[in-house]
């Protein structure tokens, strides 16, 4: 027994002494110092971004803001931590169901189950009345930033015939319905001159802007990927880009790089940006404009970094849409931004901004057909037969692009050029009115239709918006730094006197008189900024999403 027992362990012993023999050889040493150097690279890389892309200051912060969030995420472990937070998240959710569902009114009709019997269609149009008159923002006295991109009631009438007309179209099926893909084809092209596209020029119809930057990010990354080889692709954007390049990395597994914008202009750091860039990364973006502040990155540089790189670059012009491209001819200041800028690959326009077009559409745009096919989806062995979509959606509203292609030739050029001295001179009027009064700054240097601006202390901005609210006014709040924000739209035109003469009126009452702040939208902002762990605020928004499905 004692004999058999000894058998397991002398094999034991050789596999041990094997081990170890091949381990001290030269070959794993090899292999344990290559290993031993791609730890280092690794945690280099990462001390590189940290110190020199996002600069010493900003690290220490981002490390002051790590601890913090261990350590509350830990309290939130205490159950009576934990149930005072529930309880604060009930409270503010509470408050936001009020201040939804309290504009639909006490006399609601449910309609929670399909009815038993079909209504008529004079009953349709009395519930569809009935949800018309439910308490609105006043959009149509141009009082509510952006929001609704109205061109006038007689191009939303024509619109409506449009998408009448081709309520059952379906763009997936161009042989049953071939006018549609011929305005489909049609709007892409008008916009793709508008921004001087070279000859090769391509694009897509899309639903939005979001859809449109995703698309673009999808292409860049798939191709890279076929023509270089990346297997873990960067994207390095503005920290003041728009959300949908955060929702694109979410969504296509991109590592994204935000870079900080200078304080003063509000344009992204150039050198932080070239620091940035590594053999990952598929591409940079800039915007023109952005949405936060209304102003415009140096598309040239950044053009130059892509050209030096050989990565693409994506210009977001969904909110300059149909602003920037007419800035020269409607007699304003412009900056380069569009395809005449060497290095620029891609460009997203939203058709349904400034462009009047009904809510749904956008145009991403391509340099050359070479990118654009990597942003289509091509499956060639589903048993259903070969399928291919230019975007994410297979079925498509027609409609929306008979409206769109409608919109675009109502308009026409003098249509847009007039449209654009409205509203860039509506929103030269509020900067004027804001740069004269002294307490408040305009972020940057606006160039379109978008303004921002801050207050100097004691003055809280948000307080200057609650009272703005109470007004009738409704702008939207930002954060790092606080500032309001105006997307400055046609029925602006008529408004812009009026608000600059309000804002004068509550700057001077709150100078006069501190304690009319309320401190409302203060207190939610403030209280946001000083949570480390942000999945509370995330709570709450997703608490916020819930209740847009409450009935």
């Amino acid at each position: 027994m004692a004999h058999q027992l000894s058998k397991p362990a002398a094999t034991l012993g050789q596999v041990l002494q094997f081990v170890n023999t091949a381990l001290d050889g030269k070959r794993i040493t090899i292999v344990k110092n290559i290993v031993f150097i791609l730890v280092l690279l690794n945690y280099w890389s990462f001390l590189y971004r940290k110190f020199l892309v996002g600069g010493p200051l900003r690290a220490i912060q981002d490390l002051q803001l790590y601890v913090k969030r261990v350590v509350f995420k830990q309290l939130r472990r205490l159950p009576s931590v934990q149930a005072k937070i529930d309880a604060e998240l009930g409270k503010t959710l509470k408050d936001m169901e009020h201040s939804i569902m309290s504009r639909e009114g006490t006399n609601v009709v449910q309609n929670v189950t399909l009815p038993k019997h079909g209504f008529s269609a004079d009953k349709v149009m009395e519930h569809l009345n009935g949800f018309q008159d439910m308490r609105a923002l006043d959009w149509e006295g141009g009082k509510v930033s952006g929001t609704v991109y109205h061109g006038g009631q007689d191009l939303t009438n024509l619109l409506a015939e449009a998408y009448r007309m081709y309520a059952v179209s379906n763009p997936l099926h161009p042989e049953a319905f071939p006018g549609v893909r011929r305005m489909e084809a049609e709007s892409v092209a008008m916009v793709l001159s508008m921004y001087n596209a070279p000859a090769d020029g391509c694009g897509t119809m899309t639903s939005g802007g979001t859809e449109s930057i995703i698309m673009a990010c999808k292409a860049y990354r798939d191709m890279y990927k076929d023509l270089k080889g990346i297997q873990y692709p960067e994207m390095v954007v503005p920290e003041t880009i728009h959300a949908a390049f955060m929702k694109a990395s979410g969504y296509f597994n991109i590592k994204l790089i935000l870079i900080p914008v200078d304080p003063v202009t509000c344009q992204v750091n150039l050198k932080k940006m070239a620091r940035a860039i590594t053999s990952n990364t598929i591409l940079i973006a800039g915007s023109a404009i952005n949405f936060p502040h209304g102003t415009a990155d140096d598309i040239v540089s950044l053009g130059k970094l892509a050209k030096k790189h050989n990565i693409g670059l994506h210009v977001d012009c969904c909110l300059g849409s149909f602003i920037m491209p007419f800035l020269e001819k409607a007699g304003f200041p412009t900056v380069p931004f569009d395809f005449r800028v060497d290095g620029v690959t891609s460009i997203s326009c939203d058709t349904h901004k400034y462009g009047f077009a009904p809510k749904g559409s956008s145009i991403v745009m391509y340099r050359n057909k070479t990118i654009r096919k990597y942003q289509y989806f091509l499956c060639s062995d589903w048993t259903g037969g070969i399928y291919a979509s230019p975007s994410i959606a297979g079925s498509r509203p027609g409609a929306l692009i008979a409206g769109c292609w409608a919109a675009l030739v109502k308009m026409g050029e003098d249509g847009y050029i007039d449209s654009c001295k409205q509203i860039v001179g509506a929103r030269q009027l509020i900067e004027n009115a804001i740069r004269s009064i002294p307490q408040l700054d305009v972020k940057g240097t606006p160039v379109a239709s978008v303004i921002a601006f801050g207050a100097l202390e004691p003055l809280n901005i948000y307080d200057v918006g609650d009272m703005l609210s109470e007004r009738g006014w409704n702008l939207s709040p930002l954060q790092n730094p606080a500032a309001l924000h105006i997307s400055v739209t046609l029925p602006w035109a008529q408004s812009a006197e009026q608000f600059a003469q309000d804002l004068k009126e509550v700057v001077a009452e709150l100078v006069a008189d501190p304690s009319k702040a309320k401190g409302s939208t203060a207190g939610i902002y403030g209280t946001a900024a000083s949570i480390p762990d942000k999945t509370i605020v995330e709570d709450v928004a997703a608490g916020f999403i819930d209740l847009l499905y409450k009935v």
